[in-house]
């Protein structure tokens, strides 16, 4: 794995060589992932994609470097911290904690999620800005309205958490429920959102969540 490390304390010689080294491996398409961290409300954010587009966002309590490891064994040995192809998703997670932006039109590599994990994560990315859906909801939206519990396990192994947002799906009682970013993490984007606390979404086609 390259470059599985660098930041603010970091060389500026090295950090030039890195970002050269990194800007050269992507244009020679030698580059199986590139990564950056951002910082947010909800703590530093670790970006990662592959030349399809984001794959991964991962909390700070999820361990980077662990991480990292992780999509070396998936999807590729060659990691490098190369913020460019990252710079858009960046952007665009800044302008949603601003409050300036209610959709994500990022492109996503959904290669960590496959089977019933990647029907549930499609039609989460229905599920509006500032609206909830209950894990039944959402298990009768993929068209398996027993399947509520592998929903849960859906959003809680969910790959790219913010862009596709499992934080707006809650329990049937409207409390937030479990969340990879932690309890905490979720209420204040619900609040950010300014979402309702109970589930305020009704099922429509296959697939899909809608208000």
């Amino acid at each position: 794995m390259l470059g599985a490390r660098g930041g603010p304390g970091e060389d500026a010689h090295l950090r030039a060589l890195r970002e050269r080294l990194a800007g050269a491996a992507a244009r020679e398409d030698l580059l199986d992932v590139a990564y950056r961290t951002v910082d947010s409300p909800v703590g530093p954010l670790l970006l990662a994609a592959t030349p399809r587009g984001v794959a991964r966002v991962a909390f700070a309590r999820e361990d980077h470097d662990a991480v990292l490891a992780q999509l070396a064994a998936r999807l590729g040995p060659r990691v490098l911290r190369a913020p460019a192809p990252l710079e858009a998703a960046a952007r665009q997670l800044e302008e949603y904690f601003a409050g300036r932006r209610r959709a994500f039109d990022v492109p996503l590599d959904p290669s960590l999620a496959g089977g019933f994990r990647r029907e549930v994560l499609t039609a989460l990315r229905e599920l509006p800005y500032g609206t909830t859906a209950t894990y039944a909801r959402v298990a009768e939206a993929v068209g398996s309205p027993r399947a509520v519990r592998a929903v849960g396990t859906a959003c809680a192994r969910n790959p790219l958490p913010l862009l596709v947002p499992c934080h707006r799906v809650v329990r049937a009682d409207g409390s937030a429920g479990g969340y990879l970013g932690g309890p905490e993490a979720k209420r204040l984007l619900l609040r950010l959102e300014g979402a309702p606390a109970h589930g305020s979404t009704a099922t429509g086609a296959r697939g899909r969540v809608c208000p």
